[in-house]
């Protein structure tokens, strides 16, 4: 099979990132994440660019980042937590790994707090991420093979999980 090894979907604050990174290290893969692609591209951070173009440039920036990277990456790669908004990067993922990366709202916003660095969460990010992962639960449960919680595991530990999930035969 071609494509990434592993594709890590889910909301922020859930360690796509963190986690990818410690997958890829893991599996003596390339990790790759589809927001530092972005921002590498515009020369600028995904805050700017959502302020500079607002969010309908950034989601057309992103659809391309996606199928760029699932063309050309074949270790470890990290969606953006919007990427599963758009239909055609939702099928582009049918038949790969995809695993969703699950958190409940208290931790996310622990782990994400008011860095500035998530345009969607500006102000006041717990209500601002529970509606956001309302709308986007059912997308990221429709793209994936595997759901693991992150609540209260270590980003070591969520990176075992996985790598056990994906050892079993995947469904799909």
């Amino acid at each position: 099979m071609s494509g990434p090894a592993v594709v890590l979907v889910g909301p922020p604050g859930a360690g796509k990132t963190t986690v990818g990174a410690l997958l890829a290290e893991r599996l003596g893969a390339a990790f790759r994440d589809t927001d530092r692609d972005i921002a590498r591209g515009a020369g600028r951070t995904v805050a700017e660019i959502f302020a500079d173009e607002g969010e309908a440039r950034f989601r057309a920036r992103e659809r391309e980042a996606v199928r760029a990277a699932v063309r050309e990456h074949t270790g470890v790669l990290a969606l953006g937590g919007g990427a599963v908004l758009d239909a055609g990067t939702r099928a582009l993922l049918a038949a790969l790994p995809v695993v969703f990366l699950d958190v409940g709202p208290a931790e996310a916003v622990r782990r994400i707090g008011h860095d500035g660095t998530r345009p969607l969460l500006a102000g006041d990010p717990g209500p601002r991420w529970r509606r956001l992962v309302e709308r986007r639960r059912p997308l990221y449960t429709g793209v994936a093979r595997v759901v693991v919680s992150t609540g209260g595991r270590t980003p070591g530990e969520v990176a075992g999980v996985v790598l056990d999930a994906l050892e079993q035969p995947l469904d799909g």
